[in-house]
Order: structure tokens, then C-alpha cells, then sequence
């Protein structure tokens, strides 16, 4: 069974006197500095001094360094870069400047679980990792509620970490809603599967070949679109606040008896073999080693996928449909 944790089991990382630098101002870090700010928590931000995000964190009032005098000037840091670009900032600007009784902290695990990072022995190394994106964490915080965030500590060099973790969780809303214990493997693996079999694979997949099916045999694509992508965001909301049983009570009969006969048709033991196998690359470091390889290749495979997505069919129609329904992005 999964441990959830209480707030009494949190400090308050602003009574503890500990001053937290983000590094990275980008979809993650923007939410996590203001939160942490927002409740009190003394934060600093580490940016390139000719990025953007330099100028970015300057402009909401953030006191930013240099990523290697962030490192020197704080007490817990957390690590918001994107997975690939972490590797080689982290190397020459993180750990050099890294002394005994710091904190290093991950959103998301991959670079630990699969080895490109590996930290001196005198810090602690642990992950809060938030259940959404950025956006979504800073509005919900502003909201008076917050997201949920799963939790792990790999290294515990001061007998602090869960103190400093549980903390930052807090710090940055997560007790407002759920705060569950995890591992760094757990969360990685787990978080890639769901990528790649639901969330960013097989849901768009789905969505896309259902599109196609009702073009091909004749009904307009705005119909299509209406009936087979639009409308996918009704029943994940429904699903998202009332689980599965309450999503079928929610329809209609016809609806959840036609879903009873066709799903496991469309979803098949095909499927589930395909994601057995997803999930065994993902286990055995496969997966990262292609990504890897794909990233020093300079991502080209990547960003011929992403023209080729452009391109669908159904692209135009949505673009169309959302503008007359006035939905903005």
C-alpha cells in the first residue's frame, strides 16, 4: 500500500531558515519559485545570464544568479531543466560547486534512475514531482488549492532529507491535496509508461485514427472532430473527477452499452502486449538509450514526427472549430 503523508508530518521550510535556489525558469520552474515565495520560503532563481528565463525571473522579482553561484548560495536545490539539457548543466555547473548538508531535488527522476547524474555522497538527493504542468500548479496554488505530488529521497546524507522534501512539497501547495511517498525508479518508469501508452501515444493515436475512420467513409471532418477529439475532454473530465464508475453513470445507456461491446475490440490483447513491451524498454534503460542516442543526433527523427503531425487531417478542423468556439490555447 502507498504511504500518504499528512502536513503535520511537513516543516515549514521558511521556519527552518533554509533558502531554496530553482534552477530553471521555464514551464516548472516559474510555478515552483512563486509558490515557494508565495509561502514564505526564501528562493533565489539559477538562470543563464543570456537566456531568457534570466530576464524572465528578474521581472517577477526574483533575486537570479549564475547556475554555479545558485548552487553556492542555497541550501536546497531543486532541478526544473529538461531531462537532456540537465545532464551536461548539472555536470559542469551543479556538482562541482555542491558542499556537505545541501539538498538536490528532482521534478521527475529519469536522469538519477538511469545514471547520467550520479551525486557526491555528502548531499542528499530527493524528488517532489507534481502532477501536471507548471501552469496548472501556480494557478491551482492561487486558487487555494494545489496538486497532488508523489515523493522519494534516494540519498539522505544530513538525516534531513524527508524533512527538506515533505517541506518543499508543502512549500509549494502539494499538502493541499495529496502527498504520497514513491521512488525514484517507481515514478520514472511509471511516468514514462503512462506517456507513452496513454497520455501523449495512445490516446492521440486513438483520437486520430477514430478522425479518419468517419472521413473515409464519408461524414464531414468537422463531425468527426466534434465526435471523436473535442468531445475526449468531456469524458476524461468526467473520469478525472469521478473515476471510471462515475464516468459510466454519467452517460447515457446507449453510450456506456456501445462502450462495453466495442472497447476491449478496439483495445485488444494486441495492445496489451504492445504495452507489455513498452513497459519492459522502459524497464531494462532501452528506451532512454534510443532517446539519448536520437538527442545526440540532434533530434532529428523527433522533429521530422513533429511535421509529419502538423500535417494531419484533422489539424486544420480543430484549428477552425476552436477559433469559432472561441477556446484559447
Amino acid at each position: 500500500m502507498a504511504r500518504f503523508f499528512d502536513e503535520a508530518e511537513a516543516p515549514d521550510l521558511a521556519d527552518l531558515g533554509l533558502t531554496v535556489a530553482v534552477i530553471g525558469y521555464g514551464n516548472q520552474g516559474h510555478a515552483h519559485a512563486q509558490n515557494l515565495r508565495d509561502s514564505g520560503v526564501k528562493v533565489i532563481v539559477g538562470a543563464r545570464a543570456s537566456g531568457k528565463a534570466h530576464g524572465h525571473a528578474t521581472a517577477d522579482g526574483f533575486e537570479v544568479y549564475e547556475i554555479a553561484d545558485a548552487v553556492q548560495n542555497c541550501d536546497v536545490l531543486m532541478l526544473t531543466l529538461p531531462d537532456v539539457a540537465m545532464q551536461e548543466i548539472v555536470k559542469h555547473q551543479v556538482i562541482p560547486g555542491l558542499h556537505e548538508g545541501q539538498t538536490v531535488l528532482f521534478a521527475h527522476g529519469f536522469n538519477v534512475v538511469y545514471g547520467y547524474l550520479k551525486f557526491p555522497k555528502f548531499v542528499d538527493v530527493g524528488l517532489v514531482s507534481p502532477k501536471g504542468a507548471g501552469a496548472k500548479l501556480r494557478s491551482q496554488f492561487l486558487d487555494g488549492s494545489g496538486l497532488a505530488a508523489l515523493v522519494a529521497v534516494e540519498q539522505d546524507a544530513t538525516g534531513e532529507a524527508w524533512n527538506r522534501v515533505l517541506g518543499y512539497a508543502r512549500g509549494i501547495g502539494s499538502f493541499r491535496s495529496v502527498v504520497m511517498e514513491t521512488s525514484f525508479r517507481e515514478e520514472t518508469h511509471t511516468d514514462l509508461f503512462g506517456e507513452q501508452t496513454v497520455l501523449c501515444g495512445g490516446i492521440p493515436e486513438l483520437l486520430k485514427m477514430a478522425f479518419t475512420t468517419l472521413v473515409k467513409a464519408g461524414y464531414s471532418p468537422e463531425a468527426a472532430y466534434f465526435e471523436c477529439i473535442h468531445e475526449a475532454k468531456l469524458i476524461t473530465d468526467l473520469i478525472y473527477d469521478r473515476g471510471m464508475e462515475g464516468m459510466r453513470q454519467a452517460i447515457s445507456d446507449t453510450a456506456e452499452w456501445g462502450g462495453f461491446e466495442v472497447g476491449p475490440r478496439v483495445i485488444s490483447q494486441d495492445a496489451q502486449k504492445e504495452m507489455d513491451e513498452s513497459l519492459r524498454r522502459i524497464q531494462s534503460g532501452e528506451f532512454a538509450t534510443e532517446w539519448m542516442a536520437e538527442c545526440a543526433k540532434g533530434q532529428v527523427h523527433l522533429r521530422a514526427q513533429e511535421v509529419k503531425e502538423s500535417t494531419h487531417e484533422s489539424v486544420p478542423v480543430g484549428q477552425v472549430l476552436r477559433e469559432k468556439m472561441k477556446i484559447q490555447p
